[in-house]
């Protein structure tokens, strides 16, 4: 490898493709399933428009708040962390070089050069050493509750406009199987390329999410359908 070049892991992704699969994903299968639930009940089809839309700017907001409190939450647990490491090392510099030597010789490195990479890099930068080696925080896989709640909330945007579009188009007996038909589509191109992304198999990805969203949808047609029938 060019001195310079450096190497590309997808483990740095996961933070904002865990969001945006999750918000794309719920997107697609909530704004669909809620389309089929109203249309299976006999709504019109402006009263099913109006659904789909109420449904996803509802879910791409409660996509964002819910994101941004659960990963800010884990933000603020890491900060109290290293402020409770950063407190460690100014009592007891010591006993922490003890505890990052520790800490490479069970990885496997030799008593006396695992004392010589924890002095050196503890006189680089002692927090973050530990936060790395201790803690298990780094930087690409710091929380970032501003990052994934604007990442949910615009995949699931994308995702429920996706059906929506095809509601627009279709009205009467073809909007079910039409709307059905293709939210299974997006949502088996998103699992494959969801999967392509992490590095896993394209195929099996894409089978799970259809197969969740298939069960879904028929699910909440069901309901739409006996309730719609019951006057």
């Amino acid at each position: 490898m060019r001195a310079g070049n450096k190497e590309r892991h997808r483990i740095g992704r996961i933070g904002w493709l865990r969001a945006a699969v999750l918000g794309a994903n719920d997107g697609i299968l909530s704004t669909s399933s809620l389309v089929l639930g109203v249309a299976a009940a006999k709504a019109t089809h402006s009263n099913v428009l109006v659904a789909g839309v109420a449904g996803l700017v509802a879910g791409a907001m409660s996509m964002a708040a819910g994101e941004y409190v659960s990963v800010h939450s884990q933000a603020d647990t890491e900060q109290a962390e290293l402020e409770l490491e950063r407190a460690e090392l100014k009592a007891d510099d010591k006993g922490e070089h003890q505890e990052l030597t520790a800490i490479y010789v069970a990885r496997g490195l030799h008593p006396s050069l695992a004392k010589q990479v924890a002095d050196q890099l503890m006189a680089h930068d002692a927090l973050a050493a530990h936060a790395r080696d201790e803690l298990g925080i780094s930087e690409p896989l710091r929380a970032r509750p501003i990052q994934a709640a604007l990442a949910s909330a615009g995949s699931f945007a994308i995702g429920g406009a996706m059906p929506l579009l095809a509601t627009a188009m279709i009205s009467g007996a073809s909007l079910i199987p039409l709307v059905s038909v293709t939210s299974l589509a997006f949502l088996a191109l998103l699992g494959g390329l969801a999967a392509y992304a992490g590095g896993a198999g394209v195929m099996m990805g894409a089978i799970r999410v259809t197969f969740w969203g298939a069960l879904a949808m028929v699910l909440t047609a069901g309901v739409g359908f006996l309730f719609g029938t019951v006057v």
